[in-house]
C-alpha cells in the first residue's frame, strides 16, 4: 500500500484510523467540501469523507460522510484507491495511522444541506481541484483522473 507523506516516528503510538472519500465527479466539475476550520484554524477544501464508525464498512462510511458533508447522496462508487498517511488529527488530539480509501462515484441528488457542523459543499472545476485540495494525496489523486 503506498505511503502519503512523513514516515512514522520512532515510538510514537499511532491509533488506526480507516476512513473513505469521494471523488464526486458530474459534467466536468467536482464536488469538494469546505471545511471552515481544517484542524489548523484556517479553512480548508477536501473531498468529502472521514473515519468509519466502529462496524461501518467503507462504502457505508461513503455514503455516510457524502451525505454529512456535503448534503447530496453518491451513486456508482467504484474504488479508485487506498493509501496510508501517519499525521496528527488536531480535531481529536491523537496520532492516527489512516488507511484511506478513495472512491470515484457521481453525486446523485442533493438531499439538504450539510448535517455536519462547519461544513460547506464546494463545486469547483476538476481541473482546478489538485490546486485546491489541502491533502497532497487526495490531490495527486484527482489529478491522475485529468
Amino acid at each position: 500500500m503506498r505511503r502519503w507523506g512523513e514516515p512514522p516516528e520512532d515510538g510514537r503510538r499511532y491509533l488506526p484510523r480507516p476512513g473513505a472519500y469521494a471523488v464526486l465527479l458530474r459534467a466536468g466539475d467536482i464536488l469538494l467540501t469546505l471545511q471552515e476550520d481544517g484542524g489548523e484554524g484556517r479553512p480548508e477544501v477536501q473531498l468529502p469523507g472521514g473515519g468509519l464508525d466502529p462496524g461501518e464498512s467503507p462504502l457505508r462510511a461513503l455514503h455516510r460522510e457524502v451525505r454529512e458533508e456535503t448534503g447530496w447522496s453518491l451513486a456508482s462508487p467504484r474504488r479508485l484507491l487506498t493509501y496510508r498517511r501517519y499525521r496528527f488529527m488536531p480535531e481529536y488530539g491523537l496520532w492516527a495511522d489512516k488507511v484511506c480509501h478513495l472512491y470515484l462515484a457521481r453525486p446523485a441528488r442533493p438531499l439538504g444541506p450539510p448535517t455536519e457542523p462547519g461544513h460547506q459543499p464546494l463545486w469547483a472545476p476538476l481541473a482546478a481541484a489538485p490546486g485546491l485540495l489541502a491533502n497532497p494525496a487526495e490531490a495527486a489523486a484527482v489529478a491522475g483522473l485529468l
